[in-house]
């Protein structure tokens, strides 16, 4: 059994994801998200405090703009969305 707290016991870092239906309807565009978020990661970890990084997908992207499930366009947008945001957040 861990008497530890949890924040006492991180090694490492430790990566979340949410990306709910509502958001993203089609499981290609979740599926692409979630490997976006994860190569993200891995590119901006050196700069990032050792913790639980959760990223969570709270509106969607506009659907007039990106027709396709999984565009180049689509992948190019929410991969500058994600470095924008490690970027804010990195030391």
């Amino acid at each position: 059994m861990l008497t530890a707290s949890v924040d006492n016991l991180i090694a490492g870092h430790w990566l979340g994801q949410v990306i709910p239906k509502r958001h993203a309807r089609r499981s290609v565009t979740r599926n692409m998200l979630r490997r976006q978020v994860r190569a993200a990661m891995e590119q901006h970890v050196s700069r990032l405090r050792p913790g639980l990084w959760l990223v969570r997908l709270r509106q969607p992207f506009a659907k007039t703009t990106f027709l396709s499930a999984d565009s180049n366009l689509l992948r190019h947008a929410v991969s500058a969305e994600l470095d924008r945001l490690f970027d804010r957040v990195a030391e």
